[in-house]
């Protein structure tokens, strides 16, 4: 900064204050957030890097599984979309950095002109005058950033194009976790129909013993009719699995960004499966592997440079413009020495009254930064919240899948004890309907459960981060540099 303009700095900003009549002094809002010592439903203990989406995925050692996640990161459209908004907001952080540099234009022009005689008062009025003029130059101007106003405006843009990278990593995990459990829906969906066809096979040899019975008189046609009903509901629960299969299937297409006819998704069953295990390390660990909150948090600095930026506002403003080049009546002599012509400008611009305009201006910003240290400390608290309610899940489904699966090995020897009990002639057909019927509701429930199991894995891995660290941080951000810097020349 110029000697004599730092010396005139505080006589301007008290002139600045005068004008504007107000206060710009401002009280930051408080956005921190005190971290738990420990999650409450895993052991306090540090833990290894969470692993990437890949790596994650090849835990639970199915090779379709990892191929549809490969996909999903390579193919996904709302990826895609993440990613372009990356590129606006890189875009819009050189045109908020713009007013960092002097701009530079040429200002040529050839001018011909005719006038009346009478016009410009002559002796002899009815004769023309023409006049030609030729010019040749460049514009140059410069406002200087005496308060950092254009630096605040351009930090608050870069800061912008951070949060714009962290989020395509929030897209990437959202995509990555909704393919995941798509794809445990459809192994589900098959394990439910394959369960409700052999529970058809099991219902319809129970209706023919019945029959043979009914001909040798043993048994009634009540007792009939009554098995009959429970092998017509076991078929009606198979149109409502095969229409979840194949929709299931097609959401998982979308996500892959094909078309549901191009898919091939084979599937399987979900008791092949492996379940992972992820340590959730310590809460102090999770601010700085969530993407979410990185992207709160480069929001809320971002805010903050626009708070100064209109604090800045109230002060003078000083543009420097000049002219340089060449001026003359005669075409022939614009090159010449006598033709140069210069002009330099020094303008200094203070806001005296615009009917409390900045003022609002300020308020609003301030405002704004208020509204997103809430919503950073709101991020905070729900990724803490997220990882806590995925740990219970995780444990309580698993209680759950172990007292389910001994339901079902219960209700497997009532069914066949019921069997027997039956062809002794010691039960009658009422007996046998009801544990059958709760043999085949049990394993239809020991699925859902499996898969509410597996999908508290993929809710844990996703609160977790994804993957994410403070390594994939510092890569976004070197990326914005990049950005910033690249493709940077004397022409637009």
């Amino acid at each position: 900064m110029p000697k004599a303009l730092g010396q005139l700095k505080p006589a301007i900003a008290a002139l600045a204050l005068l004008s504007c009549g107000c206060t710009l002094d401002w009280e930051k809002p408080d956005a921190s957030v005190a971290s738990p010592e420990a999650f409450r439903a895993a052991t306090p203990r540090a833990a290894a890097p969470i692993p990437s989406a890949e790596d994650w995925a090849a835990k639970f050692g199915s090779p379709e599984l990892s191929n549809i996640v490969e996909q999903a990161l390579e193919q996904n459209l709302d990826i895609g979309a993440a990613v372009a908004r990356i590129d606006q907001a890189d875009a819009q952080a050189r045109v908020s950095s713009a007013a960092l540099w002097p701009t530079l234009t040429m200002n040529d022009f050839y001018q011909r002109t005719k006038q009346s005689g009478a016009s410009l008062g002559l002796a002899r009025p009815f004769r023309a005058v023409r006049r030609t003029v030729d010019s040749l130059g460049l514009n140059a101007s410069y406002e200087i950033d005496f308060w950092g106003k254009n630096y605040d405006a351009s930090q608050a843009a870069r800061l912008l194009a951070d949060s714009s990278r962290f989020d395509r990593q929030v897209v990437e995990i959202a995509t990555v976790a909704s393919a995941v459990n798509s794809y445990f829906q459809v192994l589900t969906a098959q394990d439910r129909l394959r369960i409700a066809r052999q529970n058809i096979k099991i219902a319809e040899t129970v209706l023919q013993a019945i029959k043979a019975r009914v001909e040798v008189g043993v048994a009634t046609a009540l007792d009939f009719s009554q098995q009959e009903t429970v092998v017509n509901v076991q078929r009606a629960a198979l149109p409502p699995l095969e229409q979840t299969l194949r929709q299931t299937k097609n959401t998982l297409a979308v996500l892959l960004g094909l078309t549901p006819e191009s898919a091939d998704i084979k599937g399987g069953t979900l008791t092949r499966l492996r379940f992972p295990r992820i340590s959730p390390g310590l809460p102090s660990e999770l601010l700085l592997r969530r993407p979410d909150i990185a992207e709160a948090e480069a929001k809320l600095v971002s805010q903050e440079f626009s708070v100064l930026q209109a604090r800045a506002a109230f002060f003078p403003s000083i543009t420097l413009t000049d002219f340089y080049g060449a001026q003359s009546m005669l075409l022939k002599n614009l090159l010449r020495p006598e033709a140069v012509a210069w002009q330099v400008i020094a303008n200094l611009a203070q806001p005296l009254f615009d009917g409390y305009n900045l003022q609002g201006q300020y308020m609003l910003q301030q405002g704004k930064y208020a509204e997103l240290a809430q919503a950073y400390r709101k991020q905070v608290l729900t990724a803490l919240s997220d990882v806590e309610n995925a740990l219970i899940a995780i444990n309580e489904t698993a209680r759950q899948l172990k007292l389910q699966s001994d339901a079902v090995a219960a209700a497997r020897r009532a069914f066949i004890a019921a069997g027997v009990r039956l062809r002794e002639g010691v039960i009658d057909i009422v007996t046998l309907a009801t544990t059958e019927t709760t043999l085949f509701q049990n394993q239809d429930v020991l699925e859902q459960v499996r898969l509410a199991h597996f999908q508290a894995a993929t809710s844990l891995f996703q609160a977790l981060g994804g993957g994410w660290s403070e390594e994939a941080r510092a890569i976004a951000i070197a990326g914005e540099n990049a950005a910033y810097e690249a493709d940077k020349g004397p022409w637009p």
